[in-house]
């Protein structure tokens, strides 16, 4: 049996790439700083019940002939990295482990800017509902794929080994270009981990790597939405109705590129009908958790410029009495080359009778400039805004503002205290 461990398994790509190895029938153990404290986060549970073997992150789980997986991330001080190099055990980009995995399968890599997570698990759905039994692998918790709780639901295994693998390829760190892809989807290009111009010419070197079907919808116009009803939208796509459990013209825009890709991969227009009305959505993602003090609280993971603007214009259109936005940047580096941008975006998407609540940048340790944190928004915002210190206060001040037909909103990628703040108001 051939055993991988994977640097820092807790985290949202490492634990799916854990669960997906798993299920290909590989021995996986792994190891995350979390557990030196302690602490063990539900996905670190699922994965331990499954059979992995977990580690405080020591270099104490590594063994000589296993490989390593390692992801941007993780510094060469790392512990675990340095135990590797120790026992010469073969270091593995999780984006080669991922080219790995998908070596035999016809793989449909989704890409792009934004977008991504929900078009890969919109496309893995349809194809789902299909009959094409496609092995799913997502950045993103997919609903109703956890099994009860068993599971990573960020994965959906497959009986086959030659079958359609769709995947979340991440362009961040630009190691997308380890894999080799049948099809691609690209879904859009701006600004975020490096400048517009840098993006498209990456996905123009991706897309140059596939074999198949190429869709890029870069520079198409935003999709007319003919109604939008609370949380369901309809819209029009090939001359017919569709509807879309979801509300916002961004998730109109992903469900057409998943349905264009699934009608070239053969799919039957009245059964792509009939699989999208009961789309769950993916967790994070304009998520509903509950209300608050008759406040309805939404969990989403949205952390650059056109994330947060697509979101929160989504809720003001569901929320005429108001939005309370929570955010809390996922970084240094990304705040410090978006702070130009974020002050013009929120005093345009943040009404008068909304409110935006800022939270200092998420710390993640390691050796990270630290030069730069959210009170540099500050004096360029017009729109109703305060600064906070951390999310204690946060939930005393999201308290304050909830009443019934209002939205507790919570944006941010990365810090795991989001959703458990998002889980604790509507308790």
């Amino acid at each position: 049996m051939q055993t991988i461990h994977f640097i820092g398994i807790g985290g949202v790509g490492m634990s799916a790439l854990a669960q997906a190895f798993l299920d290909k029938g590989w021995q996986v153990s792994g190891s995350d700083r979390l557990l030196a404290m302690g602490e063990e986060t539900p996905v670190l549970r699922v994965l331990r019940e499954q059979g992995c073997r977990l580690f405080p992150q020591d270099g104490s789980g590594i063994q000589a002939g296993m490989s390593v997986v390692y992801s941007t991330a993780i510094e060469p001080t790392n512990p675990d990295w340095v135990a590797a190099q120790t026992h010469q055990c073969p270091l593995l980009h999780r984006s080669e482990a991922l080219a790995k995995l998908a070596e035999g399968h016809a793989l449909i890599a989704v890409t792009g800017t934004c977008g991504k997570s929900s078009v890969t698990a919109m496309l893995g759905h349809l194809l789902t509902a299909c009959g094409c039994d496609p092995f799913i692998l997502n950045g993103a918790e997919m609903t109703g794929y956890d099994c009860n709780g068993t599971r990573v639901g960020s994965v959906r295994s497959s009986s086959s080994s030659t079958g359609f693998m769709v995947v979340e390829a991440d362009e961040s760190d630009k190691s997308l270009m380890a894999l080799s892809p049948t099809h691609v989807i690209v879904t859009n290009a701006s600004s975020d981990h490096f400048s517009k111009e840098e993006a498209i010419a990456l996905f123009g070197a991706f897309k140059a790597k596939a074999s198949g079907v190429i869709i890029d919808t870069c520079d198409a116009p935003l999709p007319q939405i003919e109604k939008s009803q609370g949380w369901e939208t309809t819209f029009l796509w090939r001359g017919e109705q569709w509807m879309l459990p979801m509300p916002g013209q961004h998730n109109v825009a992903n469900a057409m590129v998943a349905l264009e890709m699934a009608v070239a991969l053969g799919c039957e227009i009245p059964a792509l009908k009939e699989a999208l009305k009961h789309f769950q959505g993916i967790r994070r993602r304009l998520e509903r958790t509950g209300l608050c003090q008759g406040a309805v609280v939404v969990d989403d993971y949205a952390h650059n410029t056109e994330k947060l603007a697509a979101a929160w214009q989504t809720l003001t259109e569901a929320f005429p009495a108001g939005v309370v936005g929570l955010w809390r940047p996922h970084g240094y580096a990304p705040l410090r080359k978006l702070q130009a941008d974020l002050p013009a975006m929120f005093n345009r998407v943040v009404r008068p009778c909304d409110q935006l609540l800022l939270l200092p940048v998420y710390d993640a340790g390691g050796t990270a400039d630290r030069s730069v944190n959210t009170e540099v928004l500050l004096p360029h915002l017009t729109c109703p805004a305060q600064l906070l210190p951390d999310l204690d206060a946060a939930e005393v001040t999201l308290r304050a503002f909830a009443v019934e037909g209002k939205c507790l909103a919570l944006f941010g990628a990365r810090d795991p205290g989001l959703p458990k703040l998002a889980q604790r108001l509507t308790r």
